[in-house]
């Protein structure tokens, strides 16, 4: 293997080259963006190794002159006839340390403790990464706000606060809240994507709110002020005498909250004319104004 070939570089290449060029192969072997990638492991050590002779100058000079191999070991001289001699039969000679151990060994050891960041990753600090999670939140806490437990993978919870308006989609960043930094540095943010559940009554145009309302007929003809439930509570409104299904009302300011410059939105209310099931003549509907305990609208009230 040659160490500069490992690393891209012409034998020529000054220190500020090899050492872009160890930083760019570095970045796509890397163990941490290659979990359980043996393959991208072996190569970040070798890479690394690399670095390691070709960035030292005394090593490298010795390197270049062929007095070391490419694992920083002693190159074995050329053999004589007197070691010929002296050694057994059809054995070969190999470089060695001083004390007959493979200096390989004690660059493997020495990249197995160096950590994921090499030898520069002994002593640089790094912010610490950061962490992505879903929340799925009601129709009203997006409209009013709100605050949410997130549960974390590792059992332990974050409180979340859910701004008045948040789109659906949008993403909150906990800063602080993700993976602790190296040697002292900051920790990463928690990245939190809100989905918002939909409603049974309610539904969302930009910062304006839609709904349908029920009515009965004598609401709807001669007119009436009925409550109408909104996000922040029961309004009274009044409905314009022959009015039909399908007409809409507005409640100015009952929409999604106000918020820094924009201004709050409206509640627009369809009419639904629901008939009375035992009373449905138009002859019946003149005799009597009178209140007959028909209620169309228990049922909204009930899914608000």
């Amino acid at each position: 293997m040659d160490l500069y070939e490992t690393l891209g570089v012409s034998r020529d290449a000054d220190a500020d080259a090899i050492k872009r060029a160890y930083r760019k192969l570095a970045k796509t072997s890397h163990p941490d963006l290659n979990p359980g990638n043996k393959v991208a492991e072996e190569r970040f050590k070798t890479i690394s190794q690399a670095y390691e002779l070709l960035s030292d100058p005394a090593k490298r000079t010795r390197y270049d002159a062929g007095e070391i191999d490419d694992s920083g070991a002693e190159r074995a001289p050329p053999p004589r006839y007197s070691s010929q001699a002296e050694a057994a039969g059809g054995r070969r000679y190999q470089a060695s340390g001083a004390d007959g151990g493979d200096f390989s060994d004690i660059f493997e050891a020495y990249f197995r403790h160096a950590g994921a960041d090499g030898f520069e990753g002994m002593q640089r600090s790094s912010r610490g990464q950061d962490r992505s999670y879903s929340l799925d939140v009601d129709f009203l806490d997006a409209v009013c706000g709100a605050t949410r437990r997130l549960a974390l993978p590792d059992g332990k919870g974050i409180d979340v606060k859910i701004p008045a308006g948040i789109d659906d989609g949008q993403i909150l960043r906990l800063k602080g809240q993700g993976s602790p930094g190296r040697n002292g540095a900051d920790a990463g943010d928690a990245l939190i994507e809100v989905h918002i559940r939909p409603h049974p009554v309610f539904r969302r145009e930009a910062d304006n709110l839609l709904m349908e309302l029920p009515v009965t007929l004598s609401e709807a003809v001669l007119g009436s002020k009925v409550d109408v439930p909104t996000p922040t509570g029961t309004v009274a409104m009044t409905i314009p005498g022959g009015s039909d299904t399908g007409t809409k009302l507005r409640l100015r300011g009952r929409g999604i909250p106000a918020r820094g410059t924009r201004l709050a939105g409206d509640l627009y209310v369809t009419l639904r004319v629901v008939l009375n099931p035992d009373d449905t003549t138009l002859a019946g509907f003149l005799r009597t104004r009178e209140p007959d305990g028909f209620d169309p609208r228990v049922k909204l009230r009930e899914q608000v």
